[in-house]
Order: structure tokens, then C-alpha cells, then sequence
């Protein structure tokens, strides 16, 4: 990753929060600010992956100011202790990306009612949480506040076989917008990013169920493909830009935007691709079953399929261990 110029509109010194951060996205984001001077406080909920991307950074910035704090956003209490702590340690709380989150790849019948409600704790109720927190110390940045929400290309329309995922999305996706038109008048910009596919890694820890090999074949394929995903540090960049210049919304990926726009025009028709979409992924098993860590999940063994994922996620794996997904 190149070492990145400031700019005016960027300025350093900044003190940052970022949910989600010790892998993937959220760990490139923390890169990303941690190269314009910012000193970043990363939370998520495993101790050791904090530990092990506190030590990434430090390597790759040593001047770097970074704190890990072990914190579920599911969890209010915990995220008002974040916020606070982060504001008193540094003097002030400047910009806060909310970016946990968790992947569900299955049909609908392969599930229940547990699994969108646990997407949306963490993906909608922890992005609640960290906005609500983090307002009344954004409101005080002599800088002028900056929180940035992560939705996805999922949040909107909606997506066969990630329903989960595209629901909380959605509903943290409308929140970004909410809180911008109200917290404008006291200075505070809120951003909301919706990317496409990127290569972060993160069918590792994505959650299959069904024919748990089929959907990581295909997910793990799609994620990692040329054309159709985006490079993670690339769109880590445009995601940091767009929260620092306090860009109302930003859509990743060529794909991304066109879906955006077509549905926007023709939401039926986006509704019956989808349909037809939905027909082409694997059938669901006729009953509900635990869902399995794509790290845990084997890729299937058709030579035909096998080649077809060996071609998409090639690029995602090599990306695993550097971006903290995949440890050792």
C-alpha cells in the first residue's frame, strides 16, 4: 500500500474510531488513517486479532498512534465505553467509521428468524449504537465531526441467498442518510458507503448454510473475481476520502452503481433478474442446520467448479493473511 499525501481537506491529527477494525475492510480503513496522521483506536470483539492488526500497523507506520479496545457492538454499554474512553485517552473524538459486520450466505429456507435477527445486532443495531454514541462527542470536534456508516451494494436491493445481510444493510444504509440531514446543522457530515464485492477475504469468516460447499463456491468465486470485485485497498482509499470530505454517499464498484441506477429507474426489473439469479445458486438442503465459517467450509471437488473458484478467488486468498483474516 503506498504511502499516502495529505491534503488540506485531510487534515492530520485527527482522533479515529473504527468498528470492525482488526481485519478486512475495517483494518484497511484504520491503514488508511493511520497514513494521514490520525491516531486510530480499533474495536472489535477478539482480543488477539486486535492484537495481531495493532502490530500490522505499527509495522507499517511505526510513527502510528493506535489503541485496540475489545468491544461487541451489540452491546450499548460497551460502545458508550468505547466512545468515551476513545474521546478522554486522545482529547477528543474526530472521525468514527461504523463498519462491523457479518456475513450470511444461505437460501432462505436453510435459515430462520435467528439468523436476520442476529444480522441485524450487529449490522444495523451496532451501527445505531456507534452513532449514537459517538454524536455527542462528534458534535464537539473543533475539526467538525465525521461518521461514516458502511452499508453495501446489499443494502440496496435485495440479494438471493445473502437476505440477512441485505436487510440490516438497507436499514443502516437509511440510517447514514437520516442522521446526515439531521446532524448537519451541528457540523457533523455522515457519510454513507455502499460497496460492492471486494477482495478483503472475507469468505473465510462469512457463515454458509444449505449446500454449505455450493454457496461458498459460488460467494467465494464472485468475491474474488477480476471485473467483478474491486481491489480492498483501492476502495479503502475512496471509502477514507469520501468520510474526511464529507461526501454525502458513495457507491463502489462499476457494478454497484449500475445496479444503483437501474433500480432506481426499474426496481421491477432488477426484481426479476434477481429471480432469475436466484434460480442459477444452489438449491437449499429442506431443513435448517448450523451455519459454518467459510474457513471451515471445503470447497467443493468437481473439477469444473473447483476451476471456476480457483479463477475467482484467487487474488481474495493471497489478500487473508495480510489483511488479518487468516492467521499463522
Amino acid at each position: 500500500m503506498p504511502t499516502l499525501l495529505r491534503s488540506e481537506k485531510e487534515p492530520a491529527g485527527l482522533s479515529a474510531c473504527v468498528t470492525g477494525g482488526s481485519r478486512g475492510l475495517g483494518l484497511l480503513i484504520a491503514d488508511q488513517l493511520a497514513a494521514r496522521g490520525c491516531a486510530v483506536t480499533l474495536a472489535a470483539r477478539d482480543r488477539e486479532e486486535l492484537e495481531q492488526a495493532r502490530t500490522k500497523l505499527l509495522r507499517r507506520h511505526p510513527w502510528a498512534v493506535v489503541d485496540i479496545v475489545v468491544c461487541d457492538v451489540r452491546d450499548q454499554d460497551q460502545v458508550r465505553s468505547l466512545m468515551r474512553g476513545t474521546y478522554e485517552r486522545r482529547g477528543g473524538l474526530d472521525v468514527v467509521i461504523a463498519n462491523a459486520g457479518v456475513i450470511q450466505v444461505a437460501p432462505v429456507e436453510s435459515i430462520g428468524a435467528e439468523e436476520f435477527q442476529s444480522a441485524m445486532d450487529t449490522m444495523f443495531k451496532g451501527t445505531l449504537h456507534a452513532a449514537l454514541e459517538a454524536l455527542p462527542y462528534l458534535r464537539e470536534s473543533p475539526h467538525g465531526g465525521r461518521l461514516g456508516i458502511i452499508s453495501s451494494v446489499g443494502g440496496l436491493l435485495g440479494v438471493p441467498h445473502l437476505l440477512p445481510y441485505a436487510c440490516a444493510k438497507a436499514a443502516a444504509g437509511v440510517l447514514a442518510e437520516g442522521l446526515h440531514a439531521e446532524a448537519a446543522a451541528d457540523g457533523v457530515s455522515v457519510t454513507a458507503v455502499y460497496p460492492g464485492l471486494m477482495r478483503t477475504g472475507s469468505h473465510l469468516h462469512a457463515r454458509f448454510g444449505g449446500d454449505r460447499t455450493a454457496e461458498y463456491t459460488w460467494f467465494s468465486a464472485l468475491a474474488g473475481a477480476p471485473i467483478v470485485s474491486m481491489n480492498a485497498q483501492r476502495a479503502a482509499a475512496r471509502i477514507t476520502r469520501a468520510v474526511l470530505r464529507r461526501r454525502v454517499r458513495l457507491v463502489l464498484t462499476p457494478m454497484a452503481r449500475a445496479a444503483d441506477i437501474v433500480h432506481g429507474v426499474a426496481p421491477g426489473l432488477t426484481t426479476r433478474v434477481s429471480s432469475l439469479a436466484a434460480r442459477a445458486l444452489p438449491n437449499g438442503t429442506g431443513g435448517r442446520e448450523r451455519l459454518t465459517e467459510g474457513k471451515d467450509t471445503a470447497p467443493t471437488a468437481h473439477p469444473v467448479a473447483a476451476r471456476v473458484r480457483a479463477w475467482g478467488s484467487a487474488m481474495n486468498d493471497k489478500v487473508t493473511r495480510s489483511y488479518n483474516q487468516r492467521h499463522g
